[in-house]
């Protein structure tokens, strides 16, 4: 199995889309996923990126990502959030995860931030484990919230 880890271009975003709609049939929300394949694209690689992603290719195919874009804490200063992480299923422990979460991690030292912060489902214990191994804090008391606004309204 030859395992490759790279940066993302425009030309990977089919790609990372089914996989992210994979991501979504796992945490059960696959009508979540809503996003355009032009609007995801240009989003990555517009004239003003506002996310980055490394891909894991296996034997020539993009089967795993890590998707991340900065956000500000003003407590921490710049972070790198990480939206999205995943590896299909029947490729997991092949320590592709492993390098996926490594490349992140340089990539946070190399752009000096303060810290990586990213959400798990309580019921994914899998992510747990594996985020437990590199000392990640669980954080129990605050709520995530959102609200939806329609474009052009």
């Amino acid at each position: 199995m030859d395992i490759n880890i790279r940066r993302a271009t425009r030309h990977d975003c089919p790609r990372i889309l089914e996989l992210v709609r994979e991501l979504a049939l796992y945490e059960r929300a696959p009508a979540e996923v809503t996003v355009t394949e032009q609007h995801f694209a240009d989003s990555g690689f517009g004239a003003s990126p506002v996310w980055w992603a490394f891909v894991a290719e296996v034997d020539g195919v993009v089967e795993g990502f890590a998707l991340w874009y900065v956000r500000f804490s003003t407590w921490k200063g710049q972070r790198m959030y990480l939206e999205d992480f995943y590896v299909r299923e029947e490729l997991r422990r092949y320590g592709i995860g492993r390098a996926l979460f490594e490349n992140l991690i340089d990539e946070a030292k190399r752009q000096q931030y303060s810290g990586i912060v990213w959400q798990v489902l309580q019921w994914n214990e899998p992510a747990i484990g594996f985020y437990k191994k590199y000392a990640a804090k669980f954080d129990g008391e605050w709520f995530n919230c959102s609200i939806e606004i329609e474009p052009g309204q």
